[in-house]
């Protein structure tokens, strides 16, 4: 590397790193760095003169520091800022006209004249090629919305993308045309399938759109889900709550016949006969009332032909039903799903009838509580009565 180019390289690092706006997200630093690393790539590859490679260098290192005076016209002030700099550093005239000519050629709309402005056009658009090209591409998208220039969603972006891709842009050395174009053929391919899926996901997007739009009664059928959930649910806790009193009901029967019962024979045991038949009765009240509070209905499950037309029977209810063939309860359903007035009402009478069933399940279950707790004070208080007053001790005295 010759003097001047180190001595630019420090230059441009500096400045870029000390004066650039942090919104430059792309043109920055990292950037130049990425075309001096392809413009040696390319230059490695052709038979350049010293001085032609020492210039390419140059204006690799130099294309971008305009940025520090914002984003138009950047090509100009960068000629600018060059040759202020080759010039103090007693750079000849005719090469600071020849690297400022290059810096021009790096406008995305110039056509280049010789090899070395093809050159550094392709050096400066070598991340299409290059795996670093999603990344790259994403800082370019952030940056131009920072500096307020544009602001794309990521559809547009890759649209964008898209259309440079395919006539916006071309390689204009034989080498990037031999190395890269493949790379950059990729990196097409892959934002071509990004936009194939995305349409494939608009698409079922758009359906299930259509079909919320063609069943605005969605909410309407959620209500009959939910509440059926909701009865259901209440039912299987009121048959819990019967089944533990049915549960303890029988330990406590069982308990006072293997252990009071026995004993009730012997003349000192009498007391208790009294206050045993209490706790006995109101343990056999409430086991009946569990029982009662769960014991099914019996439904003669048949319907005829006129329930059905005159929509009578509700055919979501099995005790309608159990009774009949399957040809007649299938064609009844057929008839059924053709008419959504008709299913709506047989899901209204599902849940008024199951209100039904759990208002009675649930006013027996509270008079059974009502009769468990009261046998249970009755009979302590029996107990205590009989104990006190007609206990062994009692009649000693």
């Amino acid at each position: 590397m010759s003097e001047i180019v180190e001595k630019t390289k420090h230059f441009v690092s500096k400045l870029l790193t000390e004066k650039l706006d942090p919104k430059f997200l792309y043109h920055n630093l990292r950037h130049t760095e990425r075309v001096v690393k392809s413009t040696k790539e390319l230059l490695n590859y052709y038979n350049l003169k010293e001085d032609e490679n020492e210039r390419l260098m140059l204006a690799a290192w130099l294309h971008d520091v305009g940025h520090i005076k914002g984003r138009e016209d950047h090509e100009e002030n960068s000629c600018e800022i060059a040759r202020d700099f080759l010039t103090e550093n007693e750079y000849d005239k005719q090469g600071i006209d020849h690297v400022c000519s290059l810096i021009m050629a790096t406008k995305m709309c110039h056509e280049p004249e010789n090899l070395l402005e093809g050159i550094i056009r392709d050096a400066d658009i070598s991340h299409f090629a290059k795996k670093s090209y999603w990344e790259t591409t994403d800082f370019l998208k952030e940056e131009l919305k920072a500096l307020g220039v544009a602001d794309y969603t990521a559809k547009q972006w890759r649209d964008k993308n898209i259309k440079m891709f395919r006539t916006q842009h071309n390689f204009f050395t034989d080498y990037a045309k031999e190395n890269w174009e493949e790379g950059k053929q990729q990196n097409l391919k892959k934002l071509l399938k990004e936009k194939k899926t995305e349409k494939k996901i608009a698409k079922k997007e758009a359906l299930k759109a259509k079909y919320k739009s063609e069943s605005p009664d969605r909410s309407v059928q959620t209500l009959y889900r939910v509440t059926l959930r909701n009865h259901l649910k209440l039912s299987d806790i009121a048959d819990t709550k019967a089944n533990i009193l049915l549960s303890v009901n029988a330990i406590i029967i069982s308990l006072v016949l293997a252990n009071l019962l026995t004993k009730l024979d012997n003349p000192t045991n009498t007391y208790m006969i009294y206050p045993t038949f209490i706790l006995i009765m109101f343990s056999v009240a409430s086991m009946v009332l569990s029982v009662l509070a769960t014991r099914p209905n019996i439904t003669r499950g048949k319907f005829t032909q006129e329930d059905v037309e005159k929509r009578r029977v509700n055919l979501l209810f099995f005790g309608n039903f159990h009774q009949m063939r399957l040809e007649e309860y299938q064609a009844a359903v057929e008839e059924l799903v053709k008419d959504k007035d008709y299913v709506y009402s047989s899901l209204t009478k599902d849940l008024y009838y199951l209100g039904v069933v759990l208002n009675r399940k649930y006013k027996i279950l509270r008079l059974t509580y009502n009769i468990f707790m009261l046998g249970i004070i009755i009979s302590v208080i029996a107990f205590g009565i009989a104990f006190r007053f007609f206990g062994p001790d009692r009649l000693i005295f």
